[in-house]
């Protein structure tokens, strides 16, 4: 798997449930958080949404609820 990214922002339930599943799982992420602009630009220019949370791998992403995200998240990640 390449690098999982998470976009996050402070005080949002669905980034810390987000990120509690994948710290779970043992899954290595680099969080980044949309509060700051030039994130969440970054985040507009590749995913096309400013929101969070957003689980990024390569060019795959999801983005949406937590539990909008949960039935995709394994195939997304390669987990069985």
């Amino acid at each position: 798997m390449t690098g999982v990214v998470l976009y996050t922002s402070p005080g949002c339930p669905d980034c810390r449930a987000l990120r509690a599943w994948l710290d779970q799982r043992h899954v290595d992420y680099t969080e980044r958080s949309v509060s700051d602009p030039r994130v969440a630009d970054e985040a507009k220019r590749r995913y096309g949404v400013r929101v969070a949370p957003i689980v990024a791998v390569g060019e795959r992403f999801l983005y949406g609820t937590f539990e909008e995200q949960l039935p995709r998240l394994p195939a997304l990640l390669g987990l069985s």
